[in-house]
């Protein structure tokens, strides 16, 4: 039986082997926008294990009987103060491991961390997409995000 729950501490150890690849994944899509540091999972560490702990975050784990299979981190951030919006909620990174892919996982997860972040009283929820990542902006879209900007970039 599979569970989605918030992500204790204790959890971290184990979703920072996902980090990892979904770090490689997106530097194989695009090495000039996604140009890691060795290892960066190891930096992930410590900002996972405030996410575990703070209120205005979401850190969901998807579990199977054996181990964890999937992730989701958000944090609410603040806008620049020109806007009428004061802040945001922004998913920073969600993973499910590829032989639990297209069981609903990830959907599962959005909708949650969507609910979270009404209870908590934020407006606005957003995330990036890497160009080439056609999967997730349907499983997005799915989930009522719309195209809100497109980010360009130029190598010098």
């Amino acid at each position: 039986m599979l569970i989605i729950r918030s992500a204790t501490i204790t959890d971290v150890p184990a979703i920072l082997p996902m980090v990892a690849k979904i770090c490689a994944l997106h530097e194989s899509w695009d090495s000039a926008k996604f140009g890691f540091l060795p290892h960066p999972e190891q930096r992930y560490e410590g900002w996972l294990t405030r996410l575990a702990s703070q209120e205005r975050s979401v850190l969901l784990v998807a579990e199977d009987e054996l181990r964890l299979v999937g992730f989701l981190a958000a944090i609410v951030e603040r806008e620049v103060p020109i806007y009428r919006l004061q802040e945001f909620a922004f998913i920073h990174e969600i993973w499910v491991e590829q032989e639990y892919r297209h069981q609903g996982i990830a959907r599962q997860m959005v909708m949650l961390s969507i609910e979270r972040f009404d209870q908590m009283g934020v407006k606005q929820i957003r995330l990036d997409t890497a160009e080439v990542n056609e999967a997730a902006r349907q499983l997005f879209a799915s989930c009522g995000f719309r195209t809100g900007t497109r980010e360009m970039l130029i190598e010098l």
